[in-house]
């Protein structure tokens, strides 16, 4: 699937759990990385792969690629050694959500769900070009650019 707005193939799948539908996905995810791309200001095209699935798919996931044994919200994996700046990659690589935890902390945190995928389609996304949040400082520079992607969308700072 092609966004004529966007230098990106995306390729998405709903695998298991209760999301909305293909649809409204994937015109939540080409809003969401459009924000992304335009805040970046990103050059070149590229593939992009997004999984929406369950906790216990995420959990497996998460257990054999994180050591972590837990389901978690969202998960990149980059296609290639993420490198911020400069054309993109042929393919920036996979972004898998999880559909209990999402709506988990969409409830616990009074937002829609839909805000809440967003977020998470801009965060999978700045992982794949090599940002992180391992740091104080990381997290500062990420969340930026997070915020400033999301008021693109208008939809409210998720740190606030």
């Amino acid at each position: 699937m092609t966004s004529p707005d966007l230098p990106l193939d995306i390729d998405l799948a709903v695998e298991a759990g209760a999301w909305l539908s293909e649809a409204e996905l994937l015109g939540l995810v080409e809003r969401a990385v459009g924000a992304a791309f335009a805040e970046l200001r990103l050059a070149g095209t590229s593939e992009l792969s997004f999984v929406f699935t369950d906790d216990a798919a995420i959990q497996a996931l998460n257990a054999e690629w994180r050591g972590k044994d837990k389901p978690t919200n969202v998960l990149s994996f980059p296609a290639f050694p993420p490198a911020r700046g400069g054309l993109l990659p042929p393919m920036l690589g996979d972004i898998v959500l999880a559909a209990e935890t999402v709506a988990r902390e969409a409830t616990e945190e009074k937002k829609p769900v839909e805000h809440h995928v967003s977020h998470l389609v801009i965060h999978g996304l700045l992982h794949l070009l090599g940002y992180d949040h391992e740091t104080d400082d990381e997290a500062e520079e990420m969340e930026a650019v997070e915020r400033a992607a999301l008021a693109r969308l208008a939809i409210p700072d998720p740190y606030a």
